[in-house]
C-alpha cells in the first residue's frame, strides 16, 4: 500500500473556468501542471483525492452568505475541471463547505483507512484553502507536501508569502521536478 496521497484542493469550474462565478486566470494557468502530478502520481498507485468545494443552494450558511455565490450544488459551478478526470473506480471525490479540506468531511479517515502517511497538495487558494488544509495535515501528523507551480491565488505576492509560511512553519514547498524525484526514488 503506498503511504503517499495527492490531495487535488478545489480545481472546480467557478475557480478554473472563465464562466466560473469567481474564476481567475492563474486557476487556468497551474491546470496543466496539476495535470503532469495527477497523471505521475497515478503511474506511482498514489490515491487521489479531489476536494470539492460544495456550498448548499437556497439553504442559509453564515460563511457563504458573507462572500459572492460560488461553487452552489446543482450548478456547473462545483463539477471537478474537465483537464483533470476523475478515475470514478479508484479516486475520492469529497465535498467541503471550509477552507480546510479536513474541517467536517472525512478526508482524515479515508487518508488513514488508507495508510496514507504523506500528502501531495496542489490547487487553489494558497492562501485559505491550501493554507488551511496544509495547517490541519500538519496538526493530524501527516507530512504535506505543496507543489509550487501547482497552487495559485490572485496575487502573486500573497501566493509567495503563504508558500515561504508553509515551508517554514508546516510543511513543504517542491517544485515538480523535485516532486517527481522523490516519487521516483520511492522517498514519498
Amino acid at each position: 500500500m503506498n503511504k503517499t496521497a495527492l490531495i487535488i484542493v478545489d480545481m472546480v469550474r467557478d475557480f478554473t473556468d472563465p464562466d466560473g462565478l469567481v474564476f481567475y486566470p492563474q486557476n487556468r494557468e497551474i491546470l496543466p501542471n496539476i495535470r503532469k502530478v495527477l497523471d505521475e502520481c497515478r503511474k506511482k498507485d498514489v490515491l487521489i483525492v479531489f476536494m470539492q468545494h460544495k456550498n448548499r443552494k437556497g439553504k442559509y450558511d453564515a460563511k457563504a452568505a458573507a462572500m459572492r455565490p460560488n461553487c452552489l450544488e446543482g450548478t456547473f459551478g462545483i463539477e471537478i475541471d474537465p483537464m483533470l478526470p476523475v478515475d470514478e473506480e479508484k479516486d475520492y471525490v469529497i465535498p467541503k463547505r471550509r477552507y480546510s479540506g479536513f474541517f467536517a468531511t472525512d478526508l482524515d479517515l479515508v487518508l488513514r483507512e488508507n495508510g496514507v502517511k504523506n500528502v501531495i497538495i496542489v490547487g487553489t487558494k494558497t492562501n485559505c484553502c491550501i493554507r488551511a488544509t496544509v495547517t490541519d495535515a500538519f496538526y493530524l501528523d501527516y507530512e504535506p507536501y505543496v507543489v509550487r507551480e501547482c497552487v495559485a491565488t490572485n496575487s502573486d505576492v500573497v501566493n509567495e508569502v503563504h508558500l515561504q509560511d508553509i515551508d517554514k512553519y508546516l510543511g513543504h514547498v517542491v517544485d515538480m521536478k523535485t516532486l517527481f524525484t522523490m516519487l521516483d526514488h520511492g522517498t514519498l
